[in-house]
Order: C-alpha cells, then structure tokens, then sequence
C-alpha cells in the first residue's frame, strides 16, 4: 500500500504544461507532436514508452497522443534510493515518494488517467513492456555510459520496425556518457538518425528514408525552424535549430483558470498614514540677525547664549 499523502504536502495543480517543472523545448514539443501525429495519421500501432519522466512534462504531452488500446509506460526512481530498487514491484507498494505523487498530481491535472508507472532502474522495463510492442520510446534517464547503453539496447528490442527512439542530452557537456552510447549505437548498432535538435536526437531501427523526406517537406513550411542535412557516418540526418521555434498545441490542463497556490496574488495591507510633519519654529529676529551677518563662531555664542 502506498504512503498516504501527509496533511502538510502541497501537490502541484499546473494550470497549464509550462508550469510543470522540466526541460522540454519548444523545438522538441514540435518534433514529438509532428512524429506521433504522423503515426497516428499511418495507423502505426504500438504502444509508448517513457524512461526517465522527473516531474512529468515530456510525459502530459506524449500521453496526449495515446489512442484506445494502447499502453503507456513510464519508469523512473523518482527520489527512491537506487540501492533499493532491485525489488521495484515492493518499491512501488511500500516506497512512494513525494517526487512521484507530484509526477501524478501533474499528471492527472491534464489526463484522465495515469499512465502505467514503473518506480525503479531502467534496468526492469523489459519486465513491465512486450518485446515488439513500442512505436515511440523516450529515453531520458540516466546518464551513465552503461545505463544508456543498456536503454538503448532494450529500446531496440521494444521498438516495432517503424517505431523512433529519442535520446536526450546527447550532446550535452556534462552528459559525455550518453553521447559515446548514442553514436555508438548509430556507428555499430544500426541506429538511423532522423533528425537531431540542441538536445535530442531521433532514430529509427526501421528504414528512415520515408520519415527523412516527409519531415524535410514539412521543415519547409516552418518560418520558426532552421534545418540542414548533413551526412555523419554515410548518412544523411536533419540538423534543426528551434530557437525561434512556436510551440503546438498544448495540453488543456484541468486546473485552468484557476491560480495556483504558490502563485495566488497576497493581499498586501494599504500603507499608514503619515504622521504630520512638525510645525517649523520661527527664528527671532536676534537669530536671524545672526544667522545673516555674524560670523559663524559669533553665531554659534549668541545663540547659545540666547537659550
């Protein structure tokens, strides 16, 4: 049984998907709304797949292309220690954390329902998600060389033919890891690049000519992103620049028109009056006298003496 909610823990109610805390660029939302919309267009079955979600922002916005008999999964230790997460399906009984009861708070601000949720290493996906199963999996959780290595290979195991594969921080400099695990899947693996934005790269196992041409015409279109395609590896792959890039629709969140608590506007009392200045004396024609005429250290006597 999960730990209940403590009286004391202010979960989020996110009156729309840019208040929920994470990393998801604009350039990025376009590219998840362009490819899983292109699947849906092709009925391309499959499930989705999410490893790695922090507080849930990537995850609202896939989970809003989940059609009628699809499955999606996401994993993550959330803020459990990773030394316990061996036994996960215990985990995820006894062990809830506050990072996951905010990743579903925000969650269900925007769906319905939760998606199927895996506290624990990367590592047991492949016991919670069907072989051949997956069309889109995003791959954003650790940043170990071994552990991306390893996502990236059972990714490939999920994944149906035509299905596409995003690794995140792939070039990023504090993420050295994942960029060896990245280019040698696509050196070694058979990982075909798509497409590769600031902080992700897309892949596909399947052949990518189809997906290349038909994101290349839709590139055209769009003022907001500069693309080039340059050839890595004897392959072709998009280059995107989205610093300009408008974001797609968004998820409605149900919380919108409401203020958020941290948010909400703190009645802020109206200033005292002020206190009256006080009446100015008026000099006696001696001090004035003085004041006028007299040298200061005569000045200074005369007044003393006066009072």
């Amino acid at each position: 049984m999960e730990a209940p909610t403590k009286p004391t823990e202010q979960l989020p109610t996110p009156t729309e998907l840019a208040e929920v805390k994470g990393w998801f660029f604009p350039a990025d939302q376009l590219l998840f709304d362009w490819l899983l919309s292109r699947q849906q267009e092709r009925t391309e079955p499959g499930d989705l797949l999410e490893v790695g979600v922090y507080m849930g922002k990537s995850a609202i916005f896939t989970g809003s292309y989940l059609r009628e008999g699809e499955r999606f999964t996401v994993c993550d230790l959330f803020d459990a220690p990773a030394e316990d997460s061996d036994n996960s399906a215990e985990m995820a009984r006894s062990y809830s954390t506050l990072t996951r009861r905010a990743f579903e708070a925000n969650y269900l601000s925007f769906h319905e329902e939760l998606p199927t949720v895996v506290q624990g290493l990367s590592s047991v996906v492949p016991d919670h998600v069907t072989a051949d199963s997956c069309r889109f999996v995003h791959i954003d959780a650790s940043h170990l060389y071994e552990h991306v290595h390893a996502d990236i290979t059972d990714a490939r195991d999920l994944l149906k033919a035509h299905g596409v594969v995003v690794l995140d921080d792939f070039r990023a400099e504090h993420c050295p890891g994942v960029a060896a695990a990245a280019w040698q899947a696509v050196t070694t693996g058979g990982l075909h690049v798509i497409c590769i934005t600031e902080r992700k790269l897309y892949g596909t196992w399947g052949d990518p000519a189809a997906v290349r041409a038909e994101l290349l015409t839709w590139l055209e279109t769009r003022e907001d992103l500069w693309h080039e395609v340059q050839t890595v590896a004897g392959e072709q792959l998009i280059r995107i620049n989205g610093r300009k890039a408008a974001l797609p629709a968004q998820p409605t969140s149900r919380h919108k028109g409401t203020i958020p608590a941290e948010v909400a506007p703190v009645a802020i009392p109206a200033p005292a009056p002020a206190a009256p200045a006080p009446a100015k004396r008026r000099r006696s024609p001696l001090r004035r006298f003085a004041v006028n005429v007299l040298p200061p250290f005569i000045t200074k006597a005369v007044v003393s003496r006066r009072g």
